[in-house]
């Protein structure tokens, strides 16, 4: 099993830090989060429903019928190596690491591209192209027209380019979303999340965006009801609530410019609305350091890279601010 962030209870148990005195800057989840309203009796006592209408709510928000929910992005990161012939994948890295190890566990061959952008993975001439965008955990970004190229150009050699937009709901506007599946990109295929902007990571609701036989397919394989009836609900009613997202779209713009700044000083920063991610070769020993105060973050093993979610509160900004300055100027 990978590790992830968002592992507070082992980190308090190691650090003899009572929980309710940490700051968990570990994940990139939005921490002013959609707020869940109470829900329907229907949506507790009876079986899910698919014309409940959550996919004529995503298909709005995304701007593309072409479909699946999922239970979590993390369902279809397992299930679509599955359904593919094996081959070798292009894999922009470093990634989240479920991507790679979900390709690797159904056959495929892995070429890690460090720090690539799209025009090298495209060079290798293979089959796959994986990426997420924007990158997690780098926070670098694929522009909109050269991803748009990639799709035509492996679709040219009978490729498929597979992109993970869990943290693009900031930027809709650098989403390929509304191209999956379609006749201009029919072998692109695009993995959606509520977990992140939304801050719904709990519901475990994610979609995938891709060409009919391909959706068809992995819905056999999940079975019926992958997705429970109360995440459909809350999925629903997030995904239509545009006054929510119109005002937290500049909240976390101005939030993640905030959290670059601060971290600016320690070394090279690249961030996105939801994270920042520092690389700096004293990485490990500032998580550390960090950890000790009841600050935790996401540290790489295999890079020196540091990633830090957003505060959710003004306490929680001059507590990160504080320790941060702390450690600059030992």
């Amino acid at each position: 099993m990978l590790e992830h962030g968002g592992g507070l209870r082992k980190a308090a148990a190691h650090y003899n830090i009572p929980l309710e005195n940490w700051l968990d800057l570990s994940t990139g989840i939005n921490p002013d989060g959609w707020p869940v309203p109470a829900l329907s009796a229907n949506a507790w006592h009876r079986l899910p429903e698919n014309d409940d209408g959550l996919e004529a709510a995503a298909a709005a928000y995304y701007g593309n019928a072409n479909l699946l929910p999922v239970a979590g992005s993390q369902a279809a990161i397992q299930l679509l190596p599955t359904l593919l012939p094996r081959a070798v994948v292009a894999c922009i890295s470093p990634i989240y690491s479920e991507h790679p190890q979900a390709w690797q566990r159904a056959g495929h061959k892995m070429r890690f591209l460090q720090n690539a952008m799209l025009p090298r993975a495209l060079a290798v001439a293979t089959p796959y192209v994986l990426l997420c965008n924007p990158n997690n955990p780098t926070g670098d970004r694929h522009p909109h027209d050269v991803a748009v190229d990639a799709a035509k150009q492996l679709k040219k050699r009978g490729g498929w380019l597979i992109i993970d937009e869990a943290f693009m709901d900031p930027t809709p506007e650098d989403s390929l979303t509304p191209l999956a599946g379609t006749d201009e990109a029919p072998n692109l295929i695009v993995l959606r999340s509520l977990g992140k902007f939304f801050g719904l990571a709990g519901a475990r609701v994610g979609f995938v965006f891709a060409a009919p036989d391909i959706l068809a397919r992995m819905n056999e394989a999940m079975g019926p009801w992958a997705v429970s009836g109360p995440a459909r609900e809350v999925a629903r009613l997030a995904l239509q609530d545009s006054d929510w997202q119109g005002a937290a779209r500049p909240r976390l713009q101005a939030a993640g410019e905030r959290l670059h700044q601060l971290l600016a000083p320690l070394g090279e920063v690249k961030s996105t609305a939801l994270f920042a991610t520092l690389s700096s070769a004293q990485s490990a020993e500032l998580h550390a350091a960090l950890a000790r105060q009841g600050i935790l973050t996401r540290h790489f093993d295999q890079q020196p890279l540091l990633r830090f979610g957003l505060p959710g509160d003004e306490a929680g900004w001059q507590r990160l601010s504080n320790a941060l300055s702390a450690w600059n100027h030992s």
